[in-house]
């Protein structure tokens, strides 16, 4: 069995603890002090994987995007009708792993930050730019292109404005609420069309 050095598993301890922090905090004025301490690591050693936090937080934000990739990725990998394919990416952005308090904070601390960041800003454009492609991928087996692009921008309009009412609430986030209404927004536009 292969061993996982130890690097991999700090970064990833100091990746879980940013955004422990960050949902904890609702923002990203978190130092990187806080953030060693809640990873078990010294701050020196933090500064020494990430240099300066904007790196960290930068690389948080990737490591987000890319556990989101991941599970998009097998959730169309199991999808078999174009129809199916809608559901899972709109399943996918509200499961488990994705909508827990602390990565929709983290979500949205992150917009507020991409105001001022340019590199955040570039990483909030790919994951719009991949979310609008994943629901193209289906919406375009069951609408003509032009169309497509609408439902497919209002989809993910409400998947986000979701994001934004579930970090303004207490309590545990309600996915299977949030699914419904994106979900019944899409049957009203697709009510009539073949689900191919």
């Amino acid at each position: 069995m292969p061993k996982i050095g130890m690097e991999p598993l700090r970064r990833k301890a100091l990746i879980d603890a940013t955004i422990s922090a960050i949902g904890e905090r609702g923002s990203l004025d978190v130092t990187m002090s806080e953030i060693a301490g809640r990873a078990g690591v010294s701050s020196a050693l933090a500064h020494h994987y990430f240099g300066a936090k904007d790196e960290l937080l930068l690389a948080t934000m990737r490591h987000i995007l890319a556990e989101l990739t991941a599970d998009t990725l097998r959730a169309l990998g199991s999808a078999k009708t174009s129809r199916e394919r809608v559901s899972a990416v709109v399943a996918v952005n509200f499961s488990d792993l994705q909508f827990q308090p602390e990565t929709i904070a983290a979500w949205l601390a992150f917009y507020v930050e991409a105001q001022k960041s340019a590199a955040l800003r570039r990483l909030l454009k790919v994951y719009a730019r991949r979310l609008h492609s994943n629901l193209l991928s289906g919406l375009t087996g069951i609408l003509p292109r032009n169309e497509a692009d609408r439902v497919a921008e209002g989809t993910a309009a409400l998947i986000d404005g979701l994001y934004i009412r579930r970090a303004l609430k207490d309590g545990v986030p309600d996915a299977a609420t949030a699914i419904a209404l994106v979900e019944d927004y899409l049957e009203t536009k697709l009510s009539g069309r073949s689900a191919q």
